[in-house]
Parts: structure tokens; C-alpha cells; sequence
């Protein structure tokens, strides 16, 4: 299976992006070369704004170039953005509506050498609690390009969430994105599995695993946590013995939360997959994290197995 970056995937897109609207600026933490940011910033250094380590005054200065009509796309490691500048984010962008996207790179546990100080677990509970603000968890970098040309097109807050290692390619733009919708990877009868980033790959592991021992697994991309598509999530819902979730965030405010929100007035069995409240540690590799906090395609059979 191919893979890529969807750091990468990004900073091309933006670049390609920015060619087209003048409007379309970039500010980042220090961390251009990391984010990719620096795509536009070797095209056009008047249209990016290096703010240092200073997170705060980079989301002020990027409402003040909303207002101005400006496009700005906010970089930072997840951690960081939606930590250390939520008050800033609250009050200057989703509170008036602000056209400012944000992108948290290195989420999750893909930083994996630099531990819990730089591993956001908690990133889309803290954007999904804002009014106003659009989440997107993109799969792959395919998607994550279609997700940053919908961004553009949108008027309003959004937060996009990137990971830090290069991951399976499972998209292909014979499939429109679409901000705000769910996508079918695959039909099943018994199960239906809700996962967006890493996750979806695992789950289409685990879907053929799961077909062998005679179970027929639905798998859901679900990569707009909010707003969230909640017909479907109640359809694809309600046609089978159980729900399993699966991300690589905490099981509190993610995806899992979300989806028990759309099925809290329907009958449905729910499992949720994902970082049982606690932070990440550093690790030799990004799989042995991912193994350690049970985000392997063999806790998503286990849990299925158990759940029906």
C-alpha cells in the first residue's frame, strides 16, 4: 500500500492554491520547514508572516487579516495552536465567524520521539467544543488536498488536522470531498466501523480479518468531525447489531463522542476506540505508540467480536 505525507500534500496545495487567490496568506510558529508552510513562503515571502514561537499573536494577526479579506492559514504543531492560543481562537475567530483556517500538524501520537508535550490528544475536543468552528481529520493526503481546496472555498472558521508520518493512500479524486459528509469505504451487514485519519486504514484491515471469521464490517470515513453528518450517521447506524469507533484521539470529545451524540435517542450498541484518557510518551517508532494505546487493526476485531 502506498504512502504519503499529508504534511507535504498540504503545503503543495496551498502553494498551488495561493497561485490562484491573492488573497491566500500563510503565518506559522517557527516551524514552517515542519508544517510545509514553506512552500509559500519561497514563492511569496510578502504573503507569509514568520511570527517565531508566539502563537497567541499569530491568531490575533491572523483575524486582523481576515477582516481585511485576506484567506490566512495558521500553522503550528496541534498541540500548540489549539492549546496554547484557545482564548485568542474563542474570542477572535469563532466567536465573530472569522474566515481563518487553522492547521494542526503533527497530531496525535505521530510526533511520537518528542512525547506528551508535543502529542495533541485532546486537539479536536477543544476546537469541537467552539461554536462556529468546521473540524476536518483528512485519511490521507489525496483527501487532504480536496479538503484544502474546500477550506478556500469556505467561509468561515475551519481547523484541519495533520498528521506527522506518512500515511496509507487509500483516496482518489474520483471521490469529491465534501465538507460536512461521510463517505462509504466499504458495505457490511453486521457492523458498521466510524473512523477518520490512521484509523480508516486500520479499520479496512481489520474488515478483512473480520470477513474471515464471518463477519461483515461497514467501514465509514468520517473525516468532518463537525459538523457532523448525523442522518448518516443514524442510517448507517441502524441497519446493524453495533457501532464501533476508532481514532487516534481521545475517547473523550472525538469522533466517539460525536457519534454518541447523532445515536443517543436510537437503540444502538457502541464501542469506542481510541486513547483512553491519559497523554502519550515518546517511543522508537510511530507503530509501537499506536500499538501501545491499542490502535492496531487487532483492538478493532477484538472489539467488534466482543460487541456483537
Amino acid at each position: 500500500m502506498n504512502r504519503a505525507d499529508q504534511r507535504k500534500a498540504y503545503g503543495e496545495e496551498l502553494l498551488s492554491l495561493a497561485r490562484e487567490n491573492e488573497n491566500i496568506v500563510a503565518l506559522d510558529a517557527d516551524l514552517s520547514a515542519s508544517t510545509m508552510s514553506c512552500f509559500l513562503e519561497a514563492e511569496y515571502p510578502e504573503r507569509f508572516f514568520e511570527m517565531g514561537i508566539a502563537e497567541q499573536n499569530m491568531v490575533s494577526t491572523a483575524a486582523g487579516l481576515a477582516l481585511c479579506g485576506k484567506i490566512p492559514f495558521v500553522n503550528s504543531f496541534a498541540v500548540f495552536l489549539t492549546g496554547r492560543a484557545y482564548d485568542q481562537i474563542r474570542q477572535g475567530i469563532a466567536l465573530p465567524g472569522l474566515n481563518v483556517k487553522l492547521v494542526g500538524s503533527s497530531s496525535g501520537l505521530s510526533d511520537f520521539g518528542d512525547g506528551g508535550t508535543h502529542q495533541s490528544i485532546e486537539d479536536i475536543s477543544i476546537m469541537r467544543s467552539l461554536p462556529n468552528m468546521t473540524i476536518i481529520a483528512p485519511l490521507d493526503a489525496v483527501e487532504t488536498r480536496m479538503a484544502v481546496r474546500e477550506m478556500v472555498k469556505y467561509n468561515g472558521p475551519v481547523y484541519l488536522r495533520l498528521s506527522r508520518s506518512e500515511l496509507p493512500v487509500l483516496t482518489t479524486e474520483e471521490y469529491p470531498f465534501e465538507i460536512g459528509k461521510v463517505r462509504k469505504i466499504t458495505d457490511g451487514e453486521d457492523v458498521t466501523i466510524f473512523a477518520n485519519g490512521i484509523m480508516v486504514s486500520k479499520a479496512l484491515e481489520a474488515h478483512s480479518e473480520l470477513k474471515k471469521r464471518g463477519i461483515s464490517a461497514r467501514i465509514i470515513n468520517v473525516s468532518t468531525i463537525k459538523p457532523l453528518d448525523v442522518e448518516m450517521v443514524r442510517k448507517y447506524s441502524a441497519d446493524v447489531r453495533a457501532v464501533v469507533t476508532a481514532e487516534e484521539h481521545s475517547i473523550i470529545g472525538g469522533l466517539g463522542s460525536a457519534v454518541c451524540e447523532a445515536l443517543s435517542t436510537e437503540a444502538v450498541k457502541i464501542k469506542r476506540i481510541g486513547i483512553n484518557d491519559c497523554f502519550g510518551q515518546s517511543a522508537d517508532n510511530y507503530e509501537e505508540l499506536l500499538e501501545y494505546y491499542g490502535l492496531t487493526v487487532s483492538e478493532i476485531v477484538r472489539s467488534v467480536e466482543e460487541i456483537i
